[in-house]
């Protein structure tokens, strides 16, 4: 299954740093998500393009898991050279993710 299919997400940048928050669409999915959404899953998927570090943050709260991926951008806005300077195509790869199946919920 992709992520697409239980989350949405928004990504924003600063720099050369990329943020994506990856929302539920249902409340319930947050702690398999929590499992399975790592910070290694995600840098694997994004691979070469990220030559820094993913950091994942969760914010309960909300339901909703923050990743921060740092020398993303190819330098940033003003400086890169790539067609999506601001990485907001990030929120589309991430939610190409393929996750395993879940386990129904009681």
């Amino acid at each position: 299954m992709k992520l697409r299919e239980v989350a949405y997400s928004r990504s924003g940048d600063k720099g050369d740093v990329s943020n994506i928050c990856v929302f539920p669409h249902d409340d319930g999915d947050y702690e398999w998500l929590r499992e399975v959404l790592t910070a290694e899953v995600v840098a694997k998927a994004f691979g070469d393009l990220v030559a820094g570090t993913v950091t994942r943050y969760e914010v309960p709260v909300n339901c909703c898991l923050n990743f921060v991926l740092t020398e993303a951008l190819a330098g940033g806005v003003s400086m890169s050279l790539r067609v999506d300077p601001h990485g907001k195509a990030y929120q589309s790869l991430i939610l190409a993710i393929d996750l395993p199946e879940r386990q129904a919920r009681s």
